[in-house]
């Protein structure tokens, strides 16, 4: 029910809202917030860093997107072309000469490692298309190439 003041001959309301409580209720956030700001510590986000491993493989296969997302595959021996429907049997092919040219037949070449390289002005989603070929025709050890800032 409004407030009714008396003035002489009649009541009539007031139609004035109150703003002391608002008012009180500001000055309290603000104290609040003035007093916890301080305290709050800006957060930061901890990147993995690049580390070196512990064993190197030992023969490195290399996929290379290129601009056009046309793909390359790369071994010490030599570079090809190659589809994203070929990626992984050219992965083979160079797996299994990696160990047809080892001399002793030694377990050595099993531990090859496929990286891709991209350019950067490629999509994300056409390097992540040739990790999933990879990783879904049972190729383990599938990494990404990256080049540090200067």
């Amino acid at each position: 029910m409004p407030a009714m003041a008396s003035r002489g001959r009649g009541r009539r309301t007031i139609n004035e809202i109150n703003m002391v409580p608002f008012i009180d209720v500001m000055l309290v956030l603000l104290i609040i917030f003035m007093v916890t700001a301080p305290l709050i510590t800006p957060s930061t986000i901890d990147l993995p860093s690049i580390g070196k491993a512990n064993k190197q493989p030992d023969r490195v296969i290399q996929i290379i997107v290129g601009k056009d997302e046309t793909l390359q595959i790369k071994t010490p021996d030599r570079t090809a072309p190659t589809t994203l429907r070929d990626v992984a049997n050219a992965v083979r092919q160079a797996e299994s000469s990696a160990v047809a040219s080892t001399a002793d037949g030694a377990p050595g070449a099993s531990g090859s490692a496929v990286v891709i390289s991209a350019d950067r002005s490629v999509k994300y989603e056409t390097v992540v298309k040739v990790m999933d070929t990879l990783q879904r025709a049972g190729v383990q050890r599938v990494g990404l190439s990256v080049q540090l800032a200067p």
